[in-house]
């Protein structure tokens, strides 16, 4: 496996850690995105994607971070100690989505991504610049559909016949496809639900 591109969007806030979010393209087929650029102390280097942990409120059983200090549905105190700890004692809060399984594979992608960091922040500096980072949702979208094309052409054995995701609007704009009819409100009834067709 190669990767054959990777793309950095730089941060602009110099005050924060956080120095710029990248995604890698693997055998022009595979894109894996929101990994994060990170100024360590003993340099930058590349965080995988990831997502926070939860657990379950001990009274409701609803959902919560684990930084959490009270129960999102019910208001419950939570025990602020109660993630998980590594060798170094640090509350482990997040856990990967996507990650190499060795060392070699890990710094293949670093190497990739800290190099393509450097030539990003140095053309950052010319006039001009633009950040192609965010061009990749229409692209992919693009790729996507050729390969689903050719998947349905009878290139799998499964007999799954596979189709296309369309690109997500962005939030606050769906517009549902079909409406549901609700009827008008009636006093009579005090049922729940009543009224929805």
């Amino acid at each position: 496996m190669e990767i054959t591109e990777v793309r950095i969007k730089l941060v602009q806030d110099n005050n924060e850690r956080l120095q710029a979010f990248c995604s890698v393209t693997f055998d022009d087929a595979f894109v894996v995105r929101d990994l994060k650029i990170i100024e360590g102390t003993k340099g930058s280097f590349v965080a995988m994607p990831s997502r926070k942990l939860t657990d379950r409120c001990p009274q409701c059983g609803s959902k919560n971070h684990l930084r959490s200090r009270f129960c999102n549905q019910c208001g419950a105190k939570l025990d602020e100690d109660r993630a998980l700890r590594d060798a170094d004692g640090r509350a482990k809060l997040h856990a990967d989505i996507a990650h190499p399984i060795n060392s070699a594979c890990r710094e293949v992608i670093q190497s990739a991504v800290i190099r393509a960091y450097t030539e990003e922040r140095e053309r950052s500096k010319q006039p001009g610049y633009v950040c192609t980072y965010d061009d990749l949702d229409g692209e992919y979208e693009e790729g996507l559909t050729q390969v689903v094309g050719e998947l349905n052409g009878g290139r799998h054995h499964s007999g799954t016949s596979y189709r296309s995701h369309g690109a997500h609007p962005p939030r606050g704009t769906h517009t549902p496809s079909h409406e549901t009819p609700v009827k008008a409100h009636d006093e009579g009834s005090k049922e729940f639900g009543a009224g929805i067709l």
